[in-house]
């Protein structure tokens, strides 16, 4: 699969993350959106929609389940299955390209550190649970890291 060519797409409605290719589905996921839904604002703990593109990667070859501060290493690994809204494995940082809507003073998916990222909670995926972010089971955010580029585009829909 050519990294040049991908797009990934969000379907919060079916909790799923699809890796395009050519206008082919390649990859599927199942993730967990926000539990309080959609929403652009800073401090909502929504998910944005929109089209944004991977700003930044953090965490290439990394311990599995190891938790992440402020896009940082802590040496702790999470234990699966353990609660709490930890930040684990790999991080795929988002940014907003759509002004007004995920991009802009008080909605910017980047400012506000919207992620894809790996969950010690994985029994939550499949349904929302997270603050805003992208959640994802550790083994797959390990394979999505490796599939993807910075800046390929990522589209988030109802």
């Amino acid at each position: 699969m050519n990294k040049e060519n991908l797009i990934l797409k969000v379907i919060i409605s079916k909790q799923r993350l699809l890796v395009i290719a050519n206008k082919e589905v390649k990859r599927e996921y199942r993730i967990a959106s926000s539990k309080y839904g959609i929403g652009n604002k800073a401090g909502s703990n929504k998910t944005p929609l929109g089209l944004h593109r991977i700003a930044g990667k953090f965490g290439r070859n990394a311990r599995i389940d190891v938790i992440f501060k402020k896009r940082r290493l802590t040496g702790k690994v999470a234990k699966v299955g353990v609660g709490g809204d930890l930040i684990t494995t790999r991080i795929l940082r988002l940014e907003g390209l759509e002004k007004g809507i995920n991009k802009g003073k008080g909605i910017d998916s980047f400012q506000r550190c919207i992620y894809i990222h790996g969950t010690p909670e994985e029994k939550l995926i499949g349904k929302p649970a997270s603050h805003g972010c992208i959640r994802m089971k550790n083994k797959d955010i390990i394979e999505l890291f490796d599939l993807v580029k910075r800046n390929t585009l990522v589209t988030i829909k109802r």
